[in-house]
C-alpha cells in the first residue's frame, strides 16, 4: 500500500548501473499547507506544491544535498519519518529512459520522389502539400498492386473527421512550437517544460543532437494540411501540445507531474518511451506515476478517463519482452505495435500478450514523412514510435465523433474494429469471444474509419469491476530446471460480491513473486477457462538478473470478452541456458489473479438494431400486415420490430435521424417525461429530471454529492468520497477538508487540527476545553499543551525540561539535561538517560558520571568496579 512508510529505496534500483538520488524527495503528508511548511522549514526543504493532481503527495527540494549523488541520505530520511504528519516519503532516483526511436534521413539525401505540381483531391478533401503522393500510409499509390493494407484514415477524414476539437500531448523531449507545420495547430495550454520548469516546451538541440524526436512525434499526429512544408497528419486539425520530460533527470516526481499535466484539458498523451529495450531490464511506473495513471483514467477529462497511447518497445532484435516494461503492460494504457505496409513486422519489435493492437510504421523501402529539428523535413523507416504516433492520431478522430467516449469505451471500439487479416504472424489464434489475437500485432490493425462509425453509435460499457482471486494459504513450490511448474484457480467470477462480480473479462493480471538464479531463463504462460493461452512471459537470453520477480504484474488482453468463471492455469516452464551460473532451482513463492471486466454484456443486441434505423421506413415498399411488437400500443405499427411502432405502450426514444425507438423503460441516461425518454445531464447515470441537482446515480468517474444530488468528478471542501458508496459526504462541523467523517485534514478558519479533529484555536499558553468550549490556561510548566496537565504539554515554558513526555523543573536522578539539538530545531531542552555505569552524570557517555552505584569508584568522571588487589598490584 501507497501509505505505508518506504525508507528503503533497492527496489527502484536499475541492477547493473549505478543508482543516482536527487536533492528532490516526494513526500505524503496529512494537513494543511501550515503543516506541510512546517515540515519542510525544520528539516532545510523547500516545498515545490503538490505533485500533479495528487492530492497531499508534495515535492520536496533539500538545498544542502548534492543534486545528483550515488549516496542515499538515509540520515535525513529517517529524522523526517518520525514526524507524525508524515505518512510516506521517497528520495527521488534517476531513471533510464529509451525513446522508442527510429532510423531517419534528411530527404535531401534519402531522394523523395517529385512533389506534386498540382492539387490532390479525395472525395471530400483537397490537398496542395507537397509530398502528398508519398504518403502511402494514407491512401494507394500504386493502383496496379492494389492495396494490400490500410488503415482506412482518408475514409475517416471523408466522413468529416479531422480531429478538430481533440487535444493531443507528446511527452517526450519537447516540440518545436514554431515548425511551419505544427504552428497552426500548436496549443500552449497542452505544453509545458517540466525539466526547465516553465512554459515552453521547445527542444534544446545544444543538449542533444536527437533532441527532436517528440516534434517527429507530433508532426505524424497533427502536422497541419494544405500549405504545410513537410507533411499532413493523421488528425490534422487536432490541437497539438507538447510536455518536455526526457531532456533532463528522469524521476517518478518527473513522470507523475507529467502524466498529470491539464488532464481534463488534454484528451490524449502520447508516450513513445519507457525503460531500455536491452532484454535485461525489468521496470514499470513507480509509485507516484503508478498512483497517477490510476487517477487519471477515474476522473481525467472531467470523469471520461484519460486516453495514453504507448509504444510497446523496440527490443526484438534484444529478446525483449514488453511484459517487462510495466507502461505499455498496465491496463491504462494503450499499447501499440507496429507492421510494415507489407504487413509483415519488423525485426525489431517485441511481442507480449498486453498489446492492444497495431500500426504503420516504415519498412526497408518505404519511410513516413514526418518533422525534424530547426524547420526541417525527415523520413522515418522504423520505430515503434511512429506506429504509437499514427494510433494517437486515429485515436483523436474518433474522439472527435464521440468526444463522451470513455477511457474503456476507446478500448473496446479498438477491439471491435481492429483488422487481422492484412498482417502476416505465426501465432494468430481466435479467443473464447471470437476475437482474433496475436502476441506481435494485439486484435490487429486499427481502423480509422471502422472507429468513427462505431464511436457515432456508441453506447457506454457497463462499469467496470475488479475481481482478485488467491489462494488463502500459498506454500513455495519448487520450479525445477527443465520442466514446467503448473498452479491452477477455479473462480467463480467474484459472484459472492456484486460490486467485484464479473462475468465478461477484459483485463487480466497475474501477480507473481518468483526467486530464481537467472530470470531470462524464465517463460510463463496463461491458459483461461476458454482455453485461451497467453504467453505473459517468453525467455530473455540477455537477462542475467538474480533478482527474479518481486509482486510484478504480467497482463494479457487475449480473454477479451470471455467468461470470467472456471479454472485459470499458471504454467511456469525453466529453461536453463549456458550462461547460468548457479544451478539450484527458482521458487514460485505467490501469485494471484486480478481480472477486470463487466458483470453485464458490453454489446447489447439492441445496438444493431439501432445501426439501421434510419433506412427502416424507406426500405418497407409493401404495407406490412404481421404483428406488432409488444411496445406498440394499439395504434399499430409499420413493421415488426419497436422501432415501426406508430405510437408506444410506455416509452420513446428519440434518434438524430428522426426514428423512434419505443422501450419498456427508459435506459441509463435518460429519464421519463411523460412518454418520452429525455437525456440527463452528462454527469448522471439515471436521474428524475433534467437538471443537474436531480441525479440519482453518477456516471463513471462522477460521485454524487449527499444532499444535493450533483454529481461531481471531485468531492468539494467540506466533503470526502465514500468509496463503498462512491458518494461524497459531509465532513464534521470545522472540517474543511477530510479523509472520513471523523477524520480532518484541513480546518475551517478559526479553527486548528488537533489530532484528527477541528477545534477552535487558542492562543499560545491556552488550550480549548471541550466540555466548556472554552480557552483555558495551560499547566505552568507548559509553553503550548493540549490539555489542563503537565502531561499535556507540546511544549515546555521557559525554566523547564522534557522528560518521559512532562515537562519538569529539573531531570530526576539517572537523566540529564540536554542541550538543544540545532540540526532539529528544537525549542526546549530534553532530560536524558544517564550511561548504565552512572548512577547520575551531567551529560552522556560513560565518562560524565558524577555518582556511581555500590561496588563502584568514582575515576575522572568513569565509574570502575572496585577490586582487591594483590601487593604490587
Amino acid at each position: 500500500m501507497m501509505h505505508s512508510l518506504v525508507l528503503c529505496l533497492a527496489a527502484l534500483l536499475h541492477f547493473g548501473h549505478a543508482t543516482t538520488y536527487t536533492s528532490d524527495w516526494a513526500i505524503r503528508i496529512r494537513g494543511d499547507m501550515e503543516s506541510v511548511n512546517r515540515v519542510a522549514e525544520k528539516y532545510g526543504f523547500t516545498n515545490m506544491g503538490q505533485i500533479g493532481e495528487l492530492r497531499t503527495y508534495y515535492m520536496f527540494h533539500h538545498q544542502q544535498t548534492a543534486n545528483r549523488s550515488t549516496v542515499y541520505n538515509k540520515d535525513l530520511t529517517t529524522r523526517v519519518t518520525k514526524e507524525t504528519e508524515v505518512e510516506w516519503l521517497q528520495q527521488q532516483v534517476v531513471k533510464e529512459r529509451a525513446k522508442r526511436s527510429y532510423v531517419t534521413a534528411d530527404m535531401k539525401t534519402r531522394g523523395l520522389p517529385a512533389a506534386h505540381t498540382k492539387p490532390v483531391h479525395t472525395q471530400t478533401l483537397h490537398f496542395n502539400d507537397p509530398v502528398w503522393s508519398s504518403l502511402w500510409y494514407f491512401h494507394c499509390i500504386e493502383k496496379s498492386k492494389g492495396c494490400r493494407s490500410h488503415m482506412n484514415i482518408a475514409a475517416a477524414w471523408e466522413r468529416g473527421y479531422t480531429g478538430k476539437g481533440v487535444v493531443v500531448s507528446v511527452l517526450d523531449d519537447g516540440i518545436e512550437k514554431e515548425h511551419p507545420d505544427l504552428k497552426p495547430n500548436y496549443d500552449p495550454v497542452a505544453s509545458y517544460d517540466m525539466n526547465g520548469r516553465d512554459p515552453d516546451p521547445s527542444p534544446h538541440y545544444s543538449s542533444s543532437a536527437d533532441n527532436y524526436h517528440g516534434t517527429r512525434c507530433a508532426g505524424i499526429v497533427a502536422a497541419a494540411a494544405n500549405n504545410s512544408q513537410c507533411t499532413v497528419g493523421v488528425s490534422f486539425n487536432a490541437r497539438i501540445g507538447g510536455v518536455r520530460m526526457l531532456d533532463g533527470d528522469v524521476t517518478d516526481i518527473t513522470e507523475a507531474q507529467s502524466l498529470s499535466f491539464s488532464p481534463h484539458y488534454i484528451d490524449v498523451y502520447l508516450s513513445s518511451w519507457g525503460p531500455g529495450d536491452d532484454g535485461a531490464t525489468l521496470e514499470g511506473p513507480g509509485p507516484l506515476a503508478l498512483r497517477t495513471l490510476q487517477n487519471a483514467v477515474k476522473n481525467g477529462r472531467n470523469g471520461r478517463g484519460s486516453i495514453y497511447v504507448w509504444a510497446s518497445g523496440n527490443g526484438g532484435r534484444n529478446g525483449d519482452h514488453c511484459s517487462c516494461d510495466g507502461y505499455s503492460s498496465s491496463i491504462y494504457t494503450i499499447a501499440i505495435s507496429s507492421t510494415t505496409w507489407h504487413g509483415s513486422h519488423p525485426d525489431y519489435l517485441e511481442q507480449c500478450p498486453s498489446i492492444m493492437a497495431t500500426a504503420f510504421t516504415g519498412g526497408d523501402t518505404e519511410g513516413l514523412i514526418t518533422l525534424g529539428p530547426r524547420h526541417s523535413c525527415m523520413w522515418a523507416q522504423s520505430g515503434s514510435s511512429l506506429s504509437s504516433s499514427m494510433a494517437a492520431g486515429v485515436i483523436a478522430l474518433t474522439l472527435e465523433a464521440n468526444p463522451l467516449l470513455t477511457w474503456r469505451d476507446v478500448q473496446h471500439i479498438i477491439v471491435q474494429t481492429s483488422k487481422a487479416h492484412y498482417l502476416v504472424a505465426p501465432d494468430w489464434h481466435i479467443n473464447g469471444a471470437g476475437y482474433k489475437v496475436s502476441h506481435l500485432y494485439g486484435f490487429g490493425l486499427l481502423d480509422a474509419e471502422g472507429m468513427v462509425k462505431e464511436a457515432e453509435r456508441w453506447r457506454h460499457v457497463p462499469s467496470q469491476h475488479e475481481c482478485v482471486v488467491e489462494a488463502p494459504i500459498q506454500q513455495s513450490r519448487t520450479i525445477h530446471p527443465g520442466l514446467v511448474l503448473t498452479s491452477v484457480y477455479e473462480t467463480r467470477g467474484c459472484s459472492d460480491e456484486p460490486q467485484q462480480h464479473i462475468v465478461y473479462v477484459e483485463h487480466v493480471v497475474v501477480r507473481v513473486t518468483i526467486t530464481h538464479s537467472r530470470r531470462g531463463d524464465l517463460s510463463i504462460t496463461l491458459t483461461s477457462p476458454s482455453g485461451t493461452v497467453s504467453q505473459l512471459l517468453a525467455n530473455r537470453p540477455l537477462d542475467n538478473s538474480t533478482e527474479g520477480f518481486q509482486n510484478w504484474n504480467l497482463m494479457t488482453t487475449h480473454c477479451w470478452g470471455e467468461q470470467a468463471a472456471g479454472k485459470w492455469i499458471l504454467k511456469i516452464k525453466d529453461t536453463p541456458s549456458q550462461q547460468r551460473v548457479k544451478t539450484e532451482p527458482g521458487k514460485l513463492k505467490q501469485w494471484s489473479l486480478v481480472i477486470y471486466g463487466t458483470a453485464e454484456k458490453p454489446y447489447p443486441v439492441h445496438r444493431k438494431q439501432v445501426r439501421s434505423t434510419g433506412a427502416l421506413e424507406s426500405d418497407l415498399t409493401e404495407e406490412y400486415t404481421g404483428p406488432c411488437d409488444p411496445e406498440c400500443s394499439e395504434d399499430g405499427c409499420l413493421g415488426p420490430s419497436p422501432q415501426h411502432c406508430l405510437t408506444c405502450s410506455h416509452f420513446f426514444l428519440q434518434y438524430k435521424n428522426g426514428t423512434r425507438l419505443c422501450v419498456s423503460e427508459c435506459p441509463k441516461g435518460f429519464w421519463g417525461d411523460r412518454w418520452r425518454c429525455k437525456r440527463c445531464p452528462s454527469s448522471c447515470e439515471v436521474c428524475t429530471g433534467s437538471r443537474g441537482d436531480q441525479c440519482t446515480s453518477c456516471q463513471p468517474g462522477y460521485h454524487l454529492t449527499e444532499g444535493t444530488n450533483v454529481c461531481t468528478a471531485f468531492c468539494e471542501d467540506n466533503y470526502y468520497l465514500d468509496h463503498e458508496t462512491d458518494v461524497c459526504r459531509k465532513c464534521s462541523e470545522n472540517c474543511l477538508n477530510c479523509v472520513s467523517h471523523s477524520i480532518c485534514t484541513e480546518c475551517s478558519p478559526g479553527t486548528s487540527l488537533q489530532g484528527n479533529r477541528c477545534q477552535r484555536s487558542c492562543s499560545a499558553g491556552y488550550y480549548h476545553d471541550k466540555q466548556e468550549d472554552e480557552c483555558r490556561p495551560c499547566h505552568q510548566a507548559c509553553a503550548t499543551c493540549a490539555g489542563a496537565g503537565a502531561e499535556d504539554c507540546r511544549q515546555c515554558a521557559e525554566g523547564y525540561v522534557l522528560e518521559k513526555w512532562r515537562c519538569v523543573a529539573s531531570c530526576s536522578p539517572n537523566f540529564y539535561a540536554a542541550e538543544p539539538n540545532p540540526e532539529i530545531a528544537a525549542e526546549h531542552r530534553i532530560c536524558r538517560r544517564c550511561d548504565t555505569s552512572c548512577l547520575t552524570c551531567v551529560g552522556p557517555g560513560s565518562r560524565n558520571c558524577s555518582s556511581c552505584s555500590s561496588g563502584h569508584s568514582l575515576q575522572e568522571g568513569e565509574c570502575v568496579v572496585n577490586t582487591l588487589c594483590a601487593e604490587g598490584q
